[in-house]
């Protein structure tokens, strides 16, 4: 492919400095940004980043200038807002401007996971039965859900909100995880059904044709029996943490040719019922008997070189440079007025 001109939308305090032979980018909190920036430039592409927070019209102003052939979307939301980040999408399309990662509806609905679950659970894709609490009126427990639950933001991510206290074996530790998640979290409490077992990912890319990528695995290898295995805030952002319980993720060994097929099957039907595009990372448990619940779809997943996505895809036979520009290709080939984006 000829050399593109590509903006890459970030958060402003995530853009990278121009001199960073002081640093060690695989620890910096903009390592993701960085990676993009300089792999984009390395394949010849001219990449331009651009720090955004609150303020749309710096992105209309530069594409205006600028020309772009597409951007690169690095956002997770606008003005603080997780929930915004579709709006950010919808505002590109309207500038007729091509972009990366997935379209608005996919993102609308799968950054709602008790929408998600309602649409899955029409597709009769399994989930573990589940309700939500909002803020402001009487927790009632609905009596399909049974102890043990977890409770969860329906909206938040990265594990926000997510701890060993989120695990609930009783009514009254129900009633304190419900409220801790409305008052420090600051959203509505999702409450699900906890499913004993082991924690996957599944990368898939595409738009129409969809490429899966190998079944990761979150390892446990260090964790005492009596702690619950499950992607908390400290697993998925403490590196002292992830050294003392030995937690790292690797393609899943140890499971047959059809359980690792009926998993990759199973997260390209999550892909095609919430109408995701570009690429995501599906989110599962398998309990004892091998018995698959999905638990969320993540659109526009951690993108940086070494990180699950990526070592997936490295994995597959496509190294890090060639995902980058597949997932250019991709936003490319998409089209709004023809795909229903």
């Amino acid at each position: 492919m000829k050399p593109l001109k590509v903006l890459v939308l970030m958060h402003k305090h995530l853009v990278p400095p121009q001199n960073t032979s002081d640093v060690d980018t695989e620890k910096a909190e903009w390592k993701t940004e960085f990676d993009v920036v300089t792999t984009l430039r390395a394949i010849g592409h001219e990449a331009e980043p651009l720090g955004v927070e609150q303020d749309l019209g710096i992105i209309r102003s530069t594409i205006d200038t600028w020309k772009p052939h597409i951007v690169f979307n690095l956002l997770e939301a606008f003005h603080n807002v997780s929930l915004f980040e579709p709006n950010v999408v919808s505002y590109l399309e309207l500038l007729r401007i091509p972009y990366t990662g997935c379209n608005p509806r996919g993102l609308l609905i799968a950054k709602d996971k008790g929408l998600s679950k309602k649409l899955m659970a029409y597709h009769r894709i399994p989930v573990p039965e589940f309700a939500i609490f909002h803020r402001g009126l009487k927790i009632r427990l609905p009596k399909r859900l049974a102890f043990p639950l977890i409770v969860k933001s329906p909206t938040e991510e990265a594990s926000l909100g997510i701890s060993q206290a989120s695990v609930v074996e009783d009514e009254q530790k129900l009633r304190e995880r419900v409220g801790f998640i409305h008052e420090s979290v600051g959203t509505d409490a999702l409450v699900e059904q906890f499913i004993e077992g082991r924690e996957l990912y599944v990368g898939v890319m595409g738009n129409q044709r969809l490429r899966v990528f190998p079944v990761w695995e979150m390892q446990f290898s260090k964790m005492p029996d009596t702690v619950h295995r499950i992607a908390t805030e400290r697993v998925k952002w403490s590196n002292k943490y992830q050294e003392k319980y030995g937690i790292q993720t690797a393609e899943l060994k140890d499971a047959s040719d059809s359980v690792v097929e009926r998993i990759q099957h199973l997260a390209k039907r999550v892909y095609r019922s919430l109408d995701l595009s570009g690429y995501a990372r599906i989110d599962l448990r398998m309990d004892t008997d091998e018995k698959l619940y999905v638990l969320e779809a993540n659109p526009n997943p951690q993108i940086a070189e070494g990180e699950d996505f990526a070592e997936s895809a490295k994995q597959a036979g496509v190294p890090y440079k060639q995902l980058l520009q597949q997932i250019i290709t991709l936003g490319l080939q998409w089209r709004p007025e023809r795909n229903g984006g």
